[in-house]
């Protein structure tokens, strides 16, 4: 009897997905032709359930207003929900939100949190912004030798502003920091940006 009940459900389970994916699907495309009506009615059950995209998806739309009224308070609450569950642009969002004080207090520690959450998943603006944030010794200590390989990564993946941060740093530095930075980006590429 436990080998039929088991591949039922395993066909349930599959079925149900399949159904999950479609209404995300029809939501992302009612949010492209700009039916914000039909992306919410889609995407808040699935933000219900727990789905990581369609919880960013609702935050994105508070903070632009598509569909809602604009609104940064509730846009942080749907990003905060997407952040826990390592969706990495709700984890940038929120540290940008808390970063310049929009929707949430501002709070640098707690920007330094999301965007390095956000960094060690490869993505290049919150590794730029986690930069900034060490070169200016916001929310962490000043540390330009830890400011330069965020730069270094960052830039690395094309994002000019980096670069900019990279280089300006490197003007405060010793050929030795610099060349110990260089070494701590490789590293960190190397470790897929884990642990860096």
């Amino acid at each position: 009897m436990t080998r039929l009940i088991i591949p039922a459900l395993l066909l349930t389970l599959l079925m149900g997905n399949t159904a999950f994916s479609a209404d995300f699907q029809k939501g992302l495309d009612a949010y492209g032709r700009g039916d914000f009506a039909t992306a919410l009615k889609e995407f808040r059950p699935l933000a219900k359930q727990g789905h990581a995209i369609a919880l960013h998806n609702l935050g994105v739309m508070y903070a632009k207003g598509q569909g809602v009224p604009r609104n940064y308070k509730t846009a942080a609450t749907w990003y905060a929900r997407a952040a826990e569950k390592g969706d990495v642009s709700a984890q940038f969002s929120l540290g940008w939100m808390y970063d310049k004080g929009v929707g949430v207090p501002l709070n640098d520690k707690i920007a330094v949190k999301w965007y390095t959450l956000a960094a060690e998943q490869g993505y290049a603006i919150a590794q730029e912004n986690l930069g900034a944030m060490y070169a200016f010794g916001r929310g962490v200590p000043k540390d330009y030798v830890k400011a330069y390989k965020w730069g270094e990564l960052a830039a690395a993946k094309g994002y000019g502003r980096a670069a900019r941060l990279r280089d300006m740093v490197a003007t405060m530095m010793t050929p030795s920091q610099v060349e110990t930075a260089q070494k701590l980006a490789r590293e960190c590429v190397k470790k897929n940006y884990k642990g860096c």
